[in-house]
């Protein structure tokens, strides 16, 4: 089984002006059309058996369009999972948590770049221990984007969360995910950070010779596995950003991993998160 946990869609109506529009800013190339045709489409060519739709809430006041579009993939495709979206200057972030909870939502995404928020602002860190009270999972984008010169969450800044967040509300398995092999472009502090901290990190932007976003070598990346923990390693690809295809043959043919090892991260590590 293979479990993409990152990946993006938009709705109809408004995925090609969007995905012109992140294309350009960003200097990158995507490799489906945004919408949920075309990641599908993808889904059946790479033979992914199910992904993770990641929302990305950039202002205030978009939770109920988001959350309605993020439900309405729930209610109809059981093999995609949306997550919900917050952002740090909502009204009643407490009581929008709790409504994605109610709902059925398995966790919420949040982009720090995109909010112009630091991933160790106080709002965040309350945002991210409410969520784990309510038992929902939090990822994050970290590292470099290519869209903003300032990055909103560093390592250093990442760990800095996770102790503030345990200090609110403890925990012994791990909730948090940090996308893009823990920080895009910033494997260095990674390894000082975050690598054997109480977390997950997604693999998503990892391999450098597939394009987008990632200086990372097949050896960071085993390096990181190894020393972090495979139990503690997400297979995700940011399609349509990256071709999921490629990625899935690529991670597949990735030496140094043991097939159990792999296992665990195309889905294993995945399906204990969600519970399925």
């Amino acid at each position: 089984m293979i479990i993409d946990f990152h990946t993006h869609v938009y709705p109809d109506k408004i995925a090609e002006r969007t995905m012109e529009a992140l294309g350009n800013v960003a200097d990158v190339e995507a490799h489906t059309n945004g919408t949920l045709g075309g990641l599908l489409e993808s889904m059946e060519r790479s033979g992914t058996d199910i992904s993770v739709i990641l929302p990305v809430n950039t202002r205030k006041g978009q939770f109920d369009s988001i959350t309605k579009f993020a439900k309405s993939i729930n209610d109809n495709h059981e093999n995609l999972i949306s997550f919900g979206g917050i952002h740090p200057d909502d009204d009643d972030v407490f009581e929008k948590l709790s409504y994605l909870k109610d709902n059925g939502f398995k966790g919420i995404k949040i982009h720090p770049d995109y909010t112009e928020t630091f991933i160790d602002d106080e709002r965040y860190i309350n945002i991210i221990a409410k969520a784990h009270k309510l038992g929902l999972l939090v990822i994050t984008h970290a590292g470099k984007d290519p869209a903003y010169s300032t990055i909103h969450c560093p390592p250093d800044k990442g760990k800095y969360m996770l102790d503030r967040v345990w200090e609110i509300s403890p925990f012994d398995e791990p909730f948090f995910i940090f996308a893009h092999l823990g920080g895009n472009r910033l494997l260095s502090d990674v390894e000082k950070y975050l690598v054997g901290e109480n977390c997950y990190i997604d693999i998503s932007c990892s391999f450098s010779d597939l394009g987008n976003f990632s200086n990372a070598e097949d050896e960071d990346i085993i390096r990181v596995i190894k020393n972090h923990g495979a139990d503690k390693i997400l297979f995700a690809t940011d399609c349509p950003w990256n071709d999921q295809k490629a990625y899935v043959e690529r991670f597949r043919k990735l030496e140094g991993i043991s097939d159990t090892e792999k296992d665990m991260i195309f889905s294993g590590n995945a399906r204990k998160l969600l519970n399925i």
